[in-house]
């Protein structure tokens, strides 16, 4: 039987790593700017729904899986691989250009390294493939339309697009080619379908779910809280990912839907209690209200995100 460390101090590391990634006195406006509808998107309460959904989307890719099974220790410290991308999220999404590039260029130095033969399939893989990182890119910037919009503030069809063609940049950063990336609804829902076909659940990815829907150790407060989350995460799924887990499709009422809402403000309330964390999202709140203004005085539209690289 496979041993896995328990998840104590998630919600104290992934704080932590949150604000790491928040300057307090940027020298610029990073990839997106305070403006952007990425800013928008990443403060929402539904985000733990999201980043949780898209670690299962991204599961069921066999190579992806392979190389995080393969090549990393997400069983000894599952926790400190969940904070690690919440601090690379941060820095991407609000750091300034250079802190991004910087974090951006380790993770391609880590790929580099990271490659093998998937047991499953038998089909070799190396983590800088461009296909790999546009499929774990695709399954984040989904979840994160897909959970706003069942748990969070809805965005208008306008604005899931401008943040879908603004996440363009994220992709560019690990180093996939702007031309492959999906810049819109249509565009991203195409690309889901067309990867479909190569999905599978592996054992390595049924052990992956299994962990953060339930993972060991969280105090009690959080692993109460962790249930209501856990069903949000299952909702969101897309059916054929639910089934080829093996998880049940629980109903979502209005009632329930509220009650999950209502858990996931308590688990955010949780989040702002711990150091540095409030005072990182009053720097961002101040700098998009701050940008808001500047735009409505213009009557334009405010400038979207700049590309990685020429």
């Amino acid at each position: 039987m496979t041993e896995y460390a328990d998840a104590a101090g998630l919600i104290e590391r992934s704080a932590a790593a949150f604000v790491g990634g928040i300057p307090a006195e940027p020298a610029d406006d990073g990839f997106f700017g305070p403006a952007s509808v990425a800013w928008r998107i990443s403060g929402d309460l539904s985000a733990p729904v999201a980043g949780l959904r898209a670690l299962l989307l991204q599961a069921l890719h066999p190579l992806a899986m392979a190389g995080v099974d393969q090549h990393s220790d997400w069983r000894a410290d599952p926790v400190g691989r969940l904070a690690a991308t919440s601090g690379y999220l941060a820095i991407t999404t609000f750091g300034e250009r250079a802190s991004a590039e910087r974090a951006a260029a380790r993770v391609r130095r880590i790929h580099e390294r990271v490659r093998g033969v998937d047991g499953v399939t038998g089909q070799e893989y190396c983590a800088s493939d461009p296909a790999l990182l546009l499929w774990v890119h695709a399954a984040l910037v989904d979840s994160n339309v897909v959970a706003r919009n069942l748990f969070g503030t809805p965005l208008t069809d306008d604005d899931a697009d401008r943040y879908i063609e603004e996440m363009v940049v994220a992709a560019q950063l690990v180093g996939v080619p702007a031309e492959l990336v999906p810049d819109s609804a249509a565009a991203l829902d195409r690309y889901l379908a067309s990867v479909r076909p190569r999905l599978r659940c592996t054992p390595a990815a049924r052990e992956s779910a299994a962990y953060v829907l339930d993972p060991p150790g969280l105090d009690e407060e959080v692993a109460e809280i962790w249930q209501d989350v856990r069903e949000a995460v299952l909702v969101s799924l897309p059916g054929w990912a639910r089934d080829s887990y093996g998880y049940q499709a629980p109903e979502l009422t209005a009632g329930r839907r509220a009650e999950i809402r209502q858990a996931l403000g308590v688990l955010d309330a949780v989040l702002l209690g711990e150091p540095g964390v409030l005072e990182a999202r009053q720097r961002i709140t101040l700098r998009m209200r701050a940008a808001a203004a500047a735009a409505e005085g213009s009557g334009g539209r405010p400038p979207g995100p700049v590309a990685a690289r020429a």
